[in-house]
């Protein structure tokens, strides 16, 4: 390709696909800064000492007992670790669906999603646990389960994204991600973690009303009108057209006004 031609073919496709469903640093903010952080405990995972990384994940965990002892620090620290690493499918999900979901909605509202979402699952998972091993219907082991990563968080922006996005796409990805997270809890591999994907999911599906609302708020008034309908559009250009073709008798702006008859004292 020579310099100073834009690109053809793959090339260009490619690059208008990364600019839209990838996040970046003034585009997508939260997605952007939040993906490096992950990317970084990820390779920590996977490189730093086995007994370093286990105390560090089993102190994250939001399980009964951590969550009774420390729940914020849980439920953070536990947000900060993939589990499955960057190459998991959630991996993939947390780029492409939060940085959809961001520019859509904004960092903010992206940020409030993740995290009630992140948060109330947990919570809606864990304390029904902690309140059976108290009264003796599970061992006390089950309060120890561990119990960490992001996966609530994009389901429950999987759910959102889907009622902002246009209507060919919305129910394919409503859909696939609930095919998902019904497949994943009859496998009952983790029903629990597969249960609290589906409440997860409900979570973004029920912010559909917040984030429309939010989206349809009032446009800002322009300095010289709206003309984005083309009926203003037109309307608007025969009225300069108009205006602009001299009328006998009457003056041109910008042009020298000739006066008869003037006499000089």
């Amino acid at each position: 390709m020579r310099a100073g031609l834009p690109p053809r073919g793959g090339a260009a496709w490619w690059r208008r696909w990364a600019g839209r469903a990838l996040p970046g640093p003034r585009a997508t903010p939260f997605t952007f800064w939040y993906a490096l952080l992950l990317v970084a405990t990820s390779l920590f995972a996977a490189y730093a000492d086995p007994a370093r990384v286990a105390e560090l994940l089993r102190g994250s965990s939001t399980d009964a007992a951590h969550l009774a002892a420390t729940p914020v620090r849980v439920l953070v620290a536990s947000a900060l670790w993939i589990d499955g690493g960057v190459l998991s499918g959630f991996a993939l999900a947390f780029v492409v669906v939060l940085a959809a979901l961001e520019r859509r909605v904004g960092a903010a509202r992206t940020l409030a999603v993740f995290l009630g979402g992140h948060v109330l699952a947990t919570l809606a998972t864990e304390l029904p646990v902690g309140a059976a091993v108290a009264t003796g219907a599970l061992p006390p082991g089950a309060a120890h389960r561990l119990d960490y990563g992001i996966s609530y968080g994009v389901m429950t922006c999987a759910g959102a994204l889907a009622g902002v996005v246009a209507g060919r796409l919305r129910w394919p990805l409503l859909g696939g991600a609930a095919c998902y997270a019904t497949a994943d809890l009859l496998s009952f591999t983790d029903p629990l973690s597969s249960g609290g994907h589906l409440l997860s999911l409900a979570l973004g599906v029920a912010a559909w009303p917040l984030l429309r609302r939010a989206r349809s708020g009032p446009r800002p008034a322009r300095l010289h009108g709206d003309l984005g309908h083309p009926a203003l559009r037109r309307t608007a250009g025969r009225a300069v057209v108009a205006r602009a073709v001299p009328v006998p008798g009457r003056p041109v702006p910008g042009r020298p006004v000739p006066v008869a008859g003037v006499r000089r004292r």
